[in-house]
């Protein structure tokens, strides 16, 4: 698999993601132009609003909503007011020293929106004992503000990409090919965390397999063993990818939609613990497994999700086997 992902994507799929800046990364100084744009608000003592009553009519039930989610919109404007902050300095400041300062801390503030990304997937998507999903209009709203703002830092990498101030190499360990766009849980031991490229990246650094280009990961973190003791940590990979269609007489390449696992060759699910063998491996190499077809559209960064979670959920079912990309009907028995 490529090597480190950027500032906020771990290559070695660990839970947890780091706040500060990655060795090398320059701090800002109290007098830094970027510091200004990425101090954040008061903090809120809470998210959601006190539960309001039972609504009786639609209307209402949209006034609710608001009022219950005041504390998430106001955070998202302030977040995507940075986010215009950042584009308006590189777009219409002259001093090209203050717009690298820029470049420097942009990196900085996609860190800060984790925490914002965490809450709002866990929140619409947790699914534990101690953890409910919302209701519907809830949870809808929330994954709208998500992608809403994914979408947003997703322009402002590639607006700073384009002026050469940030690469989006996936093989360059200090790029900004990806970012962190939140983690939820599924039960008790399958937490998912999900990251987002800013551009379609080739799925291996070495272009195999070929015409295959990642768009979004998932890194699926299991819990097994007993829960009392002798708990591991295990982790699988898991891709939204696109394949490009037809041969070089074709006039438009169609992309064909999926979803896959990563599945490791070299070093290999027997050895992927071994340092030596990362040590003397000269580049980690590994196929995808198709597991789900979507089709010829792209799906949005929560459908995508979605479906993930769906096909996830239907493995463990056994409605979905494991080794195909097709959905299996509930009469039909798992080979």
């Amino acid at each position: 698999m490529a090597s480190k992902q950027g500032y906020s994507c771990l290559s070695d799929g660990s839970l947890d993601i780091p706040i500060s800046s990655p060795e090398g990364t320059p701090s800002l100084s109290p007098h830094s132009p970027g510091l200004c744009l990425i101090s954040p608000p008061i903090a809120e003592s809470h998210w959601l609003s006190n539960a309001q009553p039972q609504p009786d009519t639609p209307s209402e039930m949209n006034i609710t909503l608001e009022k219950l989610l005041a504390p998430i919109t106001e955070k998202l404007k302030y977040l995507l007011k940075k986010a215009e902050d950042f584009q308006t300095y590189l777009l219409y400041s002259r001093d090209r020293m203050q717009k690298e300062q820029f470049a420097k801390a942009m990196p900085t503030f996609l860190q800060m929106c984790q925490p914002y990304f965490h809450y709002l997937e866990s929140t619409a998507r947790s699914c534990t004992p101690y953890l409910r999903p919302p209701q519907e209009p809830v949870r809808k709203r929330l994954l709208e503000i998500s992608q809403q703002l994914a979408c947003q830092l997703e322009q402002l990498v590639l607006m700073y990409a384009s002026f050469s101030f940030v690469s989006l190499e996936d093989t360059d360990p200090f790029s900004v090919s990806c970012f962190f766009c939140g983690k939820f849980w599924m039960n008790e031991t399958r937490q998912v965390s999900i990251f987002r490229y800013c551009i379609s990246a080739p799925y291996t650094a070495a272009h195999i397999p070929h015409n295959l280009y990642k768009k979004m990961r998932w890194n699926l973190d299991i819990l097994e063993g007993s829960a009392a003791r002798n708990q591991t940590l295990r982790t699988e990979y898991y891709f939204l990818c696109f394949r490009d269609t037809g041969d070089e007489t074709t006039v438009k390449m169609q992309k064909l939609w999926s979803i896959g696992r990563w599945v490791p060759i070299d070093p290999d699910n027997e050895h992927s613990s071994d340092v030596l063998s990362w040590v003397l491996c000269h580049q980690p190499t590994g196929d995808y497994q198709q597991l789900l077809t979507i089709g010829f559209e792209e799906p949005s960064h929560t459908l995508a999700t979605d479906l993930l979670v769906q096909m996830l959920n239907a493995q463990s079912s056994g409605l979905l086997n494991r080794e195909s990309s097709c959905w299996m009907g509930p009469g039909e028995q798992v080979q």
